[in-house]
């Protein structure tokens, strides 16, 4: 039974956070939650198919970290990806179109869910592979050092991940090399299905990432407004002193692993424990108390996303297929097409 002790919201806002951001941060994550509800209502209609790990529950922590990066920042996920490419203003057309396996998708339908990519906005992409980012993300960081810019770079993943080699071996160059990357582990505690306890001999993530010499911090996931706070100051850090920095953030996921998972590991009641606490309730919540949110404004941005999700659907209904003739189109490289 893994317990939860959330930090709790303060009884009067924070002198740094306005009413306006504190809507937007909300109104992200209930994007980010209606969309995947819908995707999960998808496959179960089978419009959707392959793969899809949903992050129902861990909502905050893409919704408070990008806010805190520059457009120029690069951006390796994992493949429980959608909030993060929402977050970073992905339109959820274009997403949607890609979880359909549609040529408007935002991969022209060739990633789907585990592999959501916008060279653009810098989302370099999910990866199916665990830990398979993590030395992504080092080269991009080598490549900002090299080339003597500002920019950063932001690896997410689970901490499942911290028991493969990639970690170890890209810890170890980040701080070998002085690379500017942030590590952020998003701890659910159960990877694919099995608890942190029974898979890890040390369970203190901080300390993997202290081993290298490497600065570790870590805050609850499930309060949007304390990881945005937290990553505000280590973003900064980063950035200013080209050094990595390894960042825990606790969360958990109210589903099961994916579509597929029985969830035969965890006791439905740690679930509905912690989904007294989830993000968004929790958010809600602070916001009623100090008086900036009620049930009427609450209501006009759930009907305000709903259209938006419909729309996103919509989008996807009418987007084509990749036509046969495209089959072989980027496997081998062709400047004329390209």
């Amino acid at each position: 039974m893994i317990a939860y002790q959330p930090l709790a919201y303060a009884d009067a806002p924070p002198d740094s956070l306005s009413r306006d951001h504190a809507c937007g941060l909300l109104r992200m994550m209930l994007r980010i939650r209606r969309f995947e509800e819908k995707c999960a209502q998808l496959y179960s209609q089978e419009k959707i198919r392959g793969f899809l790990h949903l992050a129902i529950g861990e909502e905050a922590i893409p919704a408070g970290v990008m806010p805190c990066l520059s457009a120029e920042d690069e951006i390796v996920a994992t493949y429980r990806e959608h909030g993060h490419a929402i977050a970073r203003g992905v339109p959820m057309t274009a997403l949607m179109a890609e979880m359909f396996g549609k040529v408007d998708g935002c991969s022209r339908g060739r990633g789907g869910s585990m592999h959501i990519f916008d060279k653009g906005r810098r989302l370099v992409g999910g990866n199916a592979i665990v830990g398979g980012g993590l030395p992504v993300a080092v080269g991009l960081a080598l490549a900002a050092r090299l080339q003597s810019d500002d920019r950063i770079a932001v690896c997410f993943f689970g901490e499942g991940a911290m028991a493969e080699g990639e970690f170890h071996e890209s810890m170890n160059l980040a701080a070998l090399w002085e690379l500017p990357v942030v590590f952020i582990c998003e701890n659910n505690y159960y990877a694919m299905g099995t608890a942190l306890a029974r898979s890890e001999s040390e369970s203190n993530l901080r300390r993997k990432a202290q081993a290298y010499r490497v600065r570790a911090v870590s805050t609850d996931g499930m309060n949007v407004i304390a990881v945005e706070q937290l990553m505000r100051d280590v973003v900064a850090h980063v950035r200013r002193e080209r050094q990595p920095v390894f960042v825990e953030m606790r969360t958990y996921r109210f589903r099961p692993h994916s579509m597929f998972d029985p969830e035969l590991y965890r006791d439905k009641s740690e679930v509905e424990q912690w989904k007294e606490h989830g993000p968004i309730r929790g958010l809600t919540d602070a916001m009623k108390r100090w008086e900036w949110l009620n049930d009427e404004e609450r209501r006009s941005i759930d009907r305000e996303i709903d259209r938006e999700v419909d729309e996103a659907v919509e989008f996807a209904e009418r987007s084509e297929w990749e036509p046969l003739a495209d089959l072989t189109r980027f496997v081998y490289s062709d400047p004329v097409r390209a």
